[in-house]
């Protein structure tokens, strides 16, 4: 199956809800988050740098998201956090989760030096580490880091 990556600008007039459910069985709740605080208008991905993206397979049903905020943990402006970050069982192992953080971090690059997140996932980890994240715990609302390149 073929997948796009999008950005996302409007999240109440995609359909999320087949992530959501299956991101509520498995134990997460960070969906419910991400829809809640766009609903209530507390984080809409909107701010300088932020941007919300999503993954769509062929019929264009959303297969995953995932989004960058401005870090509410540092006060320097250029650090950003990977946020809601999700992917169907069914789409994962196949690229769609790499192909989504890839354009996440391009889009990043523009606006920021780094992009922080916090995962206790051993698979989470895994990836993470697999797609350029350095392991950092030196901070406590962080798991791992990605530092991205200046241009000289």
């Amino acid at each position: 199956m073929n997948y796009t990556v999008e950005r996302m600008l409007e999240l109440d007039k995609a359909d999320i809800e087949r992530l959501w459910q299956e991101s509520e069985k498995e134990g997460y709740r960070f969906l419910s988050r991400l829809v809640q605080e766009y609903m209530e208008g507390s984080n809409r991905f909107n701010a300088p740098g932020e941007a919300l993206f999503c993954v769509l397979d062929e019929e264009g049903n959303v297969a995953g998201i995932g989004g960058l905020n401005r870090s509410p943990y540092h006060s320097n402006m250029r650090v950003a956090r990977l946020r809601r970050f999700y992917v169907l069982s069914e789409a994962r192992r196949n690229g769609v989760g790499s192909s989504l953080l890839k354009a996440i971090i391009h889009h990043a690059a523009a606006h920021f030096e780094e992009i922080t997140l916090r995962t206790e996932s051993s698979k989470a980890d895994a990836f993470y580490r697999a797609n350029g994240f350095a392991r950092d715990d030196s901070e406590l609302e962080t798991t791992h880091i990605y530092r991205l390149k200046k241009e000289a």
